[in-house]
């Protein structure tokens, strides 16, 4: 599932013909990289790309003042057969992805040992301090938010919330690990 294909094939349907920067600035105004992994300069690549795969086509060219000109694209219907078929993917598709904490955990070096107690608690601090901020944008914004807007931005929050619950156990069992590396390393 292509997330910025969601984002623009998306917006297209929804709102109509838009050049990149009008495409942009809608990232940005709802901040589609802090919720969906989408960074805003994707947008410009993700024009060509869908214009080259004929889901969007190009309905003509603006100028405004002295700005360059811009082209204004629209999605075509095979760009909403593609936007059924990756907004299906996306809606069906459970997708957790693994943390390299995971591995890194399993190959600690025996010599850094002393060291990660603080690396967990650095990690903790850190998503205690994302948790602080997403709650504190999400309650800054709810007032302009759909009902749907307002359930999705709680599905990174709830995330978060997962992780320190993750975090404070793997805190708590850090001497236990400690313990449990020193004693492999005794062994021949």
């Amino acid at each position: 599932m292509s997330a910025i294909r969601l984002f623009v094939l998306g917006s297209l349907d929804r709102r109509g013909p838009m050049h990149g920067h009008q495409m942009r600035l809608l990232a940005e105004e709802e901040h589609i990289d802090r919720w969906t992994g989408v960074t805003v300069g994707a947008v410009y690549g993700a024009l060509k790309r869908l214009e080259s795969e004929k889901l969007i086509t190009t309905v003509r060219t603006e100028r405004s003042g002295n700005y360059p000109e811009r082209k204004v694209y629209d999605i075509t219907e095979a760009g909403r057969g593609a936007l059924a078929d990756v907004r299906a993917d996306a809606l069906t598709r459970v997708e957790l992805r693994p943390d390299p904490l995971d591995l890194a955990l399993t190959r600690l070096d025996t010599a850094s040992l002393d060291e990660l107690d603080a690396v967990v608690r650095d990690r903790l601090d850190e998503l205690r301090r994302r948790l602080a901020e997403r709650e504190a944008h999400s309650e800054s914004i709810a007032q302009h938010l759909r009902t749907v807007e307002l359930v999705t931005i709680t599905h990174t929050t709830d995330r978060l919330r997962a992780e320190i619950t993750f975090h404070e156990r793997l805190l708590a069992a850090v001497p236990q690990i400690v313990a449990d590396e020193l004693s492999r390393e005794d062994k021949p």
